[in-house]
């Protein structure tokens, strides 16, 4: 049988030949884009039943390139791979037709059952996750920055911290 087609869109280059060379050893066909314009024509020229889809590419948001793909891709399954992972843009990339959704650093296993109906396994047992006080802080802000439409310094009030402290917090990774 084989193995979808995989179009990796990220506009982090060396995580993107990382990921490739992964799912590429997997036995996957693995196409790359870094912006919006070259991951609709890849879709267009290669038609993968898979796309990985980064939430902050350079200039776009990976939100507003899910219907275009769909449009191109119906039956193609869209998982956003995300530093920034929140609720809000979670339940925001499934209403709008994203598969799934997951948080880098994810291990190729996390990637693969994103996509999969049935889970596949692996040697290693994985323990469950328990979130820590730093992520629910960061779904916290998050949370708030979403009900207040991406707006900083209101999101600073209501969350009743220093602008420039939450616009430090924003620019790290979400935590684990």
């Amino acid at each position: 049988m084989n193995k979808p087609d995989i179009l990796v869109i990220d506009d982090d280059l060396h995580f993107t030949q990382v990921l490739c060379r992964s799912l590429e050893r997997h036995g996957h066909t693995c196409w790359h884009a870094e912006t919006a314009e070259q991951a609709l024509t890849l879709a267009q020229q290669h038609q993968p039943q898979w796309v990985t889809l980064d939430l902050r590419l350079e200039k776009d948001s990976g939100l507003q390139l899910i219907e275009p793909l769909k449009h191109i891709l119906p039956d193609a399954r869209i998982v956003m791979l995300t530093g920034y992972a929140s609720i809000p843009t979670a339940v925001e990339a499934v209403k709008l037709g994203a598969y799934n959704y997951l948080h880098k650093p994810a291990t190729l296993l996390e990637l693969l059952n994103a996509f999969s109906d049935e889970p596949q396994t692996s040697d290693v047992e994985e323990a469950p996750e328990v979130m820590s006080v730093e992520r629910m802080e960061w779904e916290h802000i998050q949370r708030i920055l979403n009900e207040n439409d991406g707006n900083i310094s209101a999101t600073a009030r209501a969350l009743n911290m220093h602008r420039r402290t939450l616009q430090r917090k924003l620019q790290k990774y979400a935590p684990r």
